[in-house]
């Protein structure tokens, strides 16, 4: 068989292949190779040893490789409309396709496909985070679970404000006292929500049945006992008067006065006792709680919870707690033969008839505790006033020690209710201002004064 006559590529012909002759002149392989295994060896020796020093690799696992890698696959990647193997063209407009082209699905994957594991995990713990507190602050859930009894237990606490809508019989209300309504219903709505309260305000206009006896203000006695009817499920009923406002929002009623409430309350009298009540009983005839200043000394079985001022008891603001004692307390309280026989010199109405029972009926005092005046019903300092006009730390509201609770009494004898309902309101503002308010208004608003010199509320 003929060999291929194909030109060689060497001069004179052959091919230079090992085991192959050149000089020869022939067209085919040589029979023996020109070279033996010493040569074979010693070729591959000087592959190995270009330079004299042995090869190194780090074969792609250095810190700076891999980032590098992962820089450049983060690049724009360009594809072509022509296959691989096609020959080279040249560029023109819209030959090539940029990678922001790409689906915006596509797209997310491959971002997703590019992160690191720790990168993922780190990125699902927020996105939980961020739910769960959109959760929070954009559903009811929490107001639900304060008001559980597994949860906050604030279905057990009604609030009653006794609104006057109608002015009463001898009251006439004009813009500021509706003014004073709308800002006293808005502050008890917004403590009651965040904690799940319940708030029932009462239409203390005088009603028929009042009216002819003229028993304006005695009927919050007959609103606490709807109030019980109306919430069967309730345990504590916190009467509020429309002159007052909560100023700490943020003090719930179970953390201000129930928790520790046996260290909060004082039970005799005699540790403040503006009207000289006598006390504790003497009669031998009493057993030995109702011979105690203290009564039994047991928290539970305290049923009403009051405050004193200057004056005596102060019912702009009291609880009480659902129990047979307080059935029977409110059906005496309430008795027209009581009103009838006393009404006359009873100026202060249902505080005096309150204050009758509790001197008299040795029953009344066992069951009663008394709160100091500032945790749930401090005055402003024209209120209970000896004519300095400084605060008396008994009865007047501190700035400084964030009350509980104002109560504007006796606002309505010769004194502004709304330009004091106002400066409370502005104050209990002030106090209760969440993050992103406080930023706006001590640090934006605080440069926009340095900067223009105008005082403006954002």
């Amino acid at each position: 068989m003929a060999l291929s006559r194909s030109p060689s590529p060497i001069p004179g012909g052959g091919w230079s292949s090992p085991g192959l002759n050149m000089h020869n002149g022939r067209s085919s392989p040589a029979p023996h190779a020109t070279g033996g295994p010493a040569a074979w060896g010693s070729a591959k020796t000087r592959n190995h040893n270009v330079n004299g020093y042995p090869s190194f690799s780090t074969q792609n696992s250095g810190y700076f490789v891999r980032h590098v890698r992962r820089i450049s696959s983060s690049l724009p990647r360009f594809y072509s409309d022509t296959p691989p193997h096609a020959p080279k063209e040249k560029l023109r407009p819209g030959r090539w396709t940029a990678a922001h082209n790409v689906p915006l699905v596509g797209r997310i994957r491959s971002i997703f496909g590019r992160m690191g594991r720790k990168l993922k995990l780190r990125l699902f713990v927020a996105a939980i985070v961020l739910f769960c507190l959109l959760l929070f602050f954009n559903t009811p859930l929490p107001y639900l679970w304060r008001r559980a009894s597994w949860g906050g237990g604030g279905g057990k606490f009604v609030i009653i404000l006794g609104a006057n809508v109608g002015g009463g019989v001898m009251d006439w209300k004009g813009a500021r006292e509706w003014a004073i309504e709308r800002d006293s219903i808005r502050n008890k709505r917004k403590y009651a929500s965040r904690w799940g309260y319940e708030l029932d305000i009462v239409d203390m206009m005088t009603k028929k049945r009042y009216a002819h006896e003229w028993r304006e203000g005695w009927e919050k006695v007959d609103y606490i006992r709807e109030s019980m009817r109306k919430y069967p499920n309730a345990e504590w009923f916190w009467w509020l008067d429309l002159n007052t406002y909560i100023m700490e929002l943020s003090h719930s009623l179970q953390d201000h006065v129930l928790h520790d409430l046996d260290k909060k309350v004082y039970r005799d009298i005699n540790e403040w006792n503006p009207l000289n009540i006598k006390h504790p009983f003497t009669d031998p005839y009493l057993d030995e709680d109702a011979l105690s200043p203290v009564g039994d000394g047991k928290v539970n079985s305290i049923n009403l919870l009051l405050t004193q001022d200057c004056e005596g008891f102060s019912l702009g603001s009291f609880m009480v707690r659902r129990s047979a004692w307080t059935e029977r307390l409110l059906d005496l309280w309430w008795d027209p033969v009581v009103y009838e026989q006393r009404h006359m010199k009873w100026d202060r109405k249902e505080q005096d008839a309150l204050e009758h029972l509790y001197v008299s009926h040795p029953w009344v005092r066992q069951h009663t505790a008394f709160l100091p005046q500032r945790t749930i019903n401090s005055y402003p300092p024209a209120a209970c006033s000896d004519g300095t006009k400084q605060n008396n730390t008994r009865f007047h509201y501190s700035e400084n020690d964030h009350d509980f609770l104002v109560n504007l009494a006796g606002c309505q004898s010769g004194r502004d209710c709304w330009s004091e309902m106002f400066h409370y309101r502005e104050f209990g503002y002030w106090l209760n201002r969440n993050p992103w308010e406080r930023f706006k208004e001590d640090f934006v608003a605080e440069i926009w004064y340095r900067l223009t010199g105008k005082r403006v509320r954002l």
